[in-house]
């Protein structure tokens, strides 16, 4: 089979060095597989993206020595597929419209796990509704490539939501049918998504996709112990010195560069990084400090 990985950021922010790790350990994993490597921006939620954001992610990993393979894909020019996936799942009785407001979940729910009320009450036709999918009493089980095995009973975390009330599309029903859709057979991507791997499977069952193997990174945290992101400021990417922040991220990886690699050029550091990857020597944490990197 085939190697074909990805990585898929969203527009909600700027890059940061938590998103070049994913880039580089997804990168390094289909290249030194002889795969492919795809570009994808999740720009699903246009009230959160940040203006001219999108724009900049491609010269940004250009500038990192990190080139895609086939043509950028943009998820706001799928909607089309995503709806006729989500129809598809609503006549197999897989998913059904929900009308509840997450404060009348707050009020009737325990621990905010949905109660199926819609499932058994529908609303009308005329309400202005999200889309479920039933979470099932069996057990999801699947050994993530470095943090290894898994089990997920998804009823305990309820019917979850495919298609919001606002009128957007969600993140597990996109993922699912894009990584499909574009032959996905690896995704290599942080640990503060590994918890949503069980519903992408469920998912996946469900419309009969073949399920990729999974690798969870650790993600970068700060000196709180927040996972860097847009919410906790962190910094943008700095492109004029892609050697020293790559060199930093294979450290972080575990990946042992030698320290002569710091005077290489890019293009040289990315070659041993090549040569040398080894994911299976990522430590099997969910997350550390940038500084232990």
């Amino acid at each position: 089979m085939s190697y074909i990985g990805r990585f898929a950021p969203s527009p909600t922010g700027p890059l940061h060095f938590g998103s070049l790790l994913a880039a580089l350990a997804s990168f390094l994993d289909a290249r030194a597989n002889q795969g492919q490597w795809l570009l994808r921006i999740e720009d699903l939620d246009p009230p959160r993206e940040q203006p001219g954001v999108k724009e900049e992610f491609p010269e940004i990993l250009e500038a990192f020595g990190l080139y895609w393979d086939d043509e950028l894909s943009l998820q706001s020019e799928r909607l089309d597929l995503y709806q006729n996936v989500l129809d598809q799942l609503q006549q197999q009785h897989h998913a059904y419209p929900c009308s509840c407001s997450r404060k009348q979940i707050m009020e009737r729910c325990e621990n905010m796990v949905y109660d199926r009320h819609c499932l058994y009450h529908p609303p009308a036709a005329d309400q202005n509704c999200a889309i479920r999918i039933k979470a099932e009493d069996s057990l999801i089980s699947f050994r993530d490539i470095i943090q290894g095995p898994h089990a997920y009973n998804l009823k305990q975390s309820g019917d979850f939501v495919a298609y919001r009330r606002d009128g957007l599309f969600a993140y597990q029903l996109a993922v699912v049918v894009d990584d499909y859709l574009q032959g996905i057979t690896h995704v290599v991507r942080g640990s503060d998504l590994l918890d949503e791997t069980a519903r992408q499977i469920h998912l996946q069952q469900l419309l009969g996709y073949p399920t990729p193997a999974y690798a969870h990174i650790p993600v970068a945290t700060n000196s709180e112990g927040q996972k860097l992101s847009k919410q906790t400021y962190a910094p943008a990417l700095d492109t004029t010195e892609p050697v020293k922040l790559l060199y930093q991220a294979l450290q972080f990886l575990d990946q042992q560069p030698p320290a002569g690699l710091l005077h290489a050029s890019r293009d040289e550091l990315l070659q041993w990084a090549i040569a040398h990857w080894n994911l299976r020597q990522i430590r099997n944490t969910p997350g550390k400090p940038l500084s232990e990197g």
